[in-house]
């Protein structure tokens, strides 16, 4: 695999609630069990066509409404895909990394508009003293993509530890410069999601992981959710492998090559099966994780992302983004989660305020025009 494909992994992990186009609307309601017919008539042309290959969970007040998988989790070993199957989260992992910003600003160790220079050394001064907690948060910091930066891919194929991932991409972040003043334009932020890994780091004491381990996935109950190192990855029969494809239309399994670093990091490319998503769901909205007063600070609408081109026959779906976790209103719904995508990742965790819908999938193909499962759950729940 080449340096490009990893470019290409970059642009991916940033799938938002903003980049979803949402599909033609038809008549049919959100009940349980016209979304069980619904949803296995999809899957099953997804299916026989060779679309999607992953497991999606719909929940509604706890209850399982419709749980399947299809496909193959490891298609070289003949190992398909399960519901307790482990797949790679891309850019859904930045939900963690707010709610654990959420827990230490109840705490009270940090503001959400502290400069990260209180908490961190090594910045051009433009940054350490201007950038906020509530820029990171919400990609209004003007940080970019570290993994765009030149030699990043290059350097970070050699590293083989967690310690390495997290320092070295936050030595090559201090070399950026901003691309607007903070506050001032919107740029989706794989940086600034990392930057707050790391104030995490500095204010807890902890490293990263084991702070998202400790705090997160233990008191949510999600006990087959963690960051996975890559040789694990490619080993260990509960995990799914990603099968993107190549210039002719191929699978290739995306473990083969340098795609993906030894672990993951506070921006993307954590492990979780879909039932702890729906754990995790369930304990944010809770109060097991942070307080309901938290909860409503975080996964509240902080402001609108600019319409779309609006196309014929398309329903209008108002986007904002929010402390980590995104909102959309389609059908007058309001929806709330994060997507995220990479070569041969499609995942998204959305929940639907007041109507008691969770919806999980997770999918080890690259999402695909008229096999976006996101899309189709949202048309689904939000009818």
């Amino acid at each position: 695999m080449t340096n490009h494909s990893r470019r290409t992994f970059l642009g991916a992990t940033g799938l938002a609630v903003a980049g979803v186009a949402v599909l033609p609307a038809t008549a049919r309601a959100a009940t349980p069990s016209g979304l069980r017919g619904e949803l296995d008539k999809y899957l099953d042309r997804l299916e026989a066509d060779d679309l999607f290959s992953g497991t999606v969970l719909v929940t509604r007040d706890g209850r399982t409404v419709v749980s399947r998988s299809i496909g193959y989790a490891d298609r070289k070993k003949g190992i398909r895909n399960r519901a307790d199957t482990r797949y790679c989260l891309a850019s859904v992992t930045k939900m963690f990394t707010a709610t654990a910003i959420a827990q230490l600003a109840q705490r009270g160790s940090l503001s959400l508009v502290d400069p990260i220079g209180k908490y961190l050394t090594g910045f051009k001064p433009e940054i350490a003293d201007h950038v906020t907690i509530h820029h990171l948060l919400t990609h209004t910091s003007g940080l970019g993509d570290y993994m765009q930066i030149a030699g990043y891919f290059a350097e970070s194929a050699t590293w083989t530890t967690p310690r390495q991932m997290v320092d070295g991409t936050l030595r090559y972040i201090r070399t950026e410069s901003l691309a607007f003043t903070p506050g001032t334009g919107s740029k989706y932020s794989n940086s600034g999601f990392h930057v707050l890994g790391c104030i995490v780091e500095k204010i807890s004491g902890e490293s990263y992981y084991d702070y998202i381990r400790k705090h997160i996935f233990r008191p949510a109950g999600m006990t087959a959710s963690d960051f996975t190192l890559l040789d694990q990855w490619r080993t260990d029969s509960r995990f799914a492998h990603p099968y993107p494809t190549d210039a002719s239309g191929k699978r290739y399994d995306a473990l083969d090559g340098d795609t993906f670093g030894v672990i993951g990091s506070p921006a993307g490319n954590a492990f979780a099966t879909a039932p702890d998503l729906v754990r995790f769901a369930r304990a944010l909205n809770d109060s097991t994780l942070v307080s309901a007063t938290y909860r409503d600070v975080f996964v509240t609408p902080k402001f609108p992302i600019p319409p779309l081109p609006a196309k014929p026959g398309l329903p209008e779906v108002t986007n904002f983004i929010g402390y980590g976790m995104d909102s959309a209103i389609l059908n007058g719904v309001l929806i709330t989660g994060h997507l995220g995508g990479a070569p041969g990742i499609s995942t998204s965790t959305e929940w639907y305020p007041g109507r008691g819908w969770t919806a999980i999938h997770l999918g080890n193909y690259d999402a695909a025009p008229g096999a976006n499962v996101n899309q189709e759950l949202r048309q689904l729940l939000a009818s």
